[in-house]
């Protein structure tokens, strides 16, 4: 039996999340979340990772304008730790630069825009292959 993949695109202010249908090839949009703390996020995710019966998170970073590690960045890995300290073992990272943009082309924004910007990281984590 395969699991879902829960992505995470991390925010400021919320944490969009989107989740893999059971084989593994399409993403969607699941919901958002408003950003508290790392570690009471952190346990969120790893809650509705858990009834969304997925065993691999994915966390969206947002490398700067050079492709280097810069604040957000940084943010988006101390998010994984967190997840991982909150009892998570799988956390990925994949690259999230412009996935907000994306997602604002394929539909206006609105209060699901940070989740179809994580389904556009997830879709992107999909077909890559990155899910054996």
């Amino acid at each position: 039996m395969t699991t879902r993949v829960l992505s995470v695109d991390p925010g400021e202010s919320r944490l969009g999340l989107a989740v893999s249908d059971p084989s593994r090839t399409i993403a969607r949009p699941l919901k958002v979340i408003p950003h508290v703390s790392r570690v009471h996020d952190a346990q969120g995710i790893v809650e509705i990772a858990e009834h969304e019966g997925v065993d691999t998170i994915v966390v969206g970073v947002a490398y700067d304008s050079r492709g280097e590690i810069g604040p957000q960045a940084r943010r988006a890995f101390r998010l994984v730790g967190a997840i991982r300290q909150a009892g998570f073992p799988r956390v990925e990272t994949w690259d999230e630069t412009g996935s907000t943009e994306e997602a604002l082309q394929l539909h206006a924004g609105d209060e699901m825009t940070d989740a179809r910007a994580a389904a556009v990281i997830l879709q992107g984590y999909l077909d890559a292959g990155k899910t054996t």
